[in-house]
C-alpha cells in the first residue's frame, strides 16, 4: 500500500475542476477563515486521507485537518470523519475534488471488505483485476488493500497474463507459456475456459493457471487434478452470493473486478460550520 501512497499527483485533479480559477469562492472574503467537518450519510470503511489530505494541502498549506475515524476502519452512518479550519476559499474550493476521492476510494474500500470477510477462514484470497476508474488505477488499488483484499498485477509490466487472444495468436497455450518464460522472469499467469485447456496448461507448467467461468463441479476436479502443483486462481460470474462456496472449492485466489469495476460512491457531506 504504501507504493501507491508515495505516487500522488493531485495536479491532475485539481486542474480538471479548477481550470483558470474557481470563480464562485472569488465572492468571499480573501482573509476569511472557516471551519468545517465531513460527516458520512451510511456505513462505510474509510479510505483515501492521503488523497484527501493533498487537494486541500495544494490549495492552502496552512490548512489543518483533523481525523476523526482512522484509514482502514469501518465506520457508521452520520459519523464525523474529519475537522478543518484554514482560509475559507481553500476550503470551497477544494471541496468537491477532495470528497470525490475520498467518496471513491472509501466506497472500493466498503466493497473489498466485503469480500475479504465472506471468504474469511477459508485460505482463498481475494483479488483486484486491472478493470479501474482511468487515473485512478494506484488509488484504486491502494483502496482494495486497505479494505482487505490483494492486488493482482498493477498493469501490464509487472505480470503476463495470457488470455484467449494471446493463446490464438501465440498457436497453443504451451507455446504461449514458453515464449512467456524466454522473454521475462515475472510470473506468468495463463486463462483456461475448459477442462481440456486446464490439462494442457498443467502440462506446460506456468505459475498461475485462472480457471474462468468454470463450474463448481469442473473447479473441485481441477483443483484435485492439480494436488497444489500450480496456484489456481478463479474468476467470472462470482459475486457475493457465491463466492465462500467458489472459495471451499480449494482454489487460492479469487479475482473480482467488481472490486473497483462496479463501486457506487459513499454519501459524504462537508458543511462549514464557523467562519471568522
Amino acid at each position: 500500500m504504501t507504493e501507491q501512497l508515495k505516487t500522488i499527483d493531485i495536479t491532475p485533479f485539481l486542474e480538471e475542476d479548477i481550470g483558470s480559477g474557481d470563480i464562485t469562492a472569488a465572492i468571499i472574503p480573501e482573509a476569511m477563515i472557516a471551519e468545517a467537518e465531513v460527516v458520512t450519510r451510511e456505513d462505510m470503511v474509510l479510505c483515501g486521507q492521503a488523497w484527501f489530505d493533498a487537494v486541500f494541502k495544494a490549495l492552502d498549506a496552512g490548512v489543518k485537518i483533523d481525523w476523526l475515524a482512522a484509514e482502514g476502519k469501518a465506520v457508521g452512518k452520520d459519523t464525523v470523519l474529519c475537522k478543518l479550519s484554514g482560509a475559507a476559499r481553500g476550503l470551497l474550493t477544494g471541496e468537491r475534488t477532495a470528497l470525490n476521492l475520498l467518496q471513491t476510494l472509501s466506497a472500493t474500500a466498503t466493497v473489498a471488505r466485503q469480500y475479504a470477510d465472506a471468504v474469511s477462514g477459508t485460505g482463498c484470497k481475494v483479488l483486484d483485476t486491472r478493470k479501474t476508474i482511468p487515473g485512478l488505477r494506484n488509488a484504486q488499488k491502494y483502496a482494495v488493500a486497505c479494505g482487505g483484499c490483494y492486488n493482482h498485477r498493477i498493469g501490464l509490466y509487472d505480470g503476463v497474463l495470457i488470455k484467449e487472444n494471446h493463446i490464438i495468436a501465440a498457436g497453443s497455450i504451451a507455446n504461449a507459456i514458453r515464449s512467456a518464460r524466454e522473454l521475462t522472469s515475472v510470473p506468468v499467469e495463463v486463462e483456461v475456459e475448459s477442462m481440456q485447456e486446464f490439462q494442457q496448461a498443467v502440462a506446460a507448467k506456468p505459475d498461475r493457471i485462472m480457471l474462468d467461468n468454470f463450474s463448481f463441479e469442473d473447479m473441485v476436479a481441477a483443483v484435485k487434478l492439480n494436488a497444489g502443483a500450480i496456484e489456481l486462481e478463479a474468476s467470472g460470474n462470482i459475486d457475493l452470493d457465491n463466492i465462500r462456496v467458489v472459495a471451499e472449492t480449494g482454489v487460492d485466489y479469487i479475482s473480482i473486478g467488481a472490486l473497483t469495476k462496479h463501486v457506487r460512491a459513499v454519501d459524504l457531506s462537508m458543511r462549514i460550520k464557523l467562519v471568522h
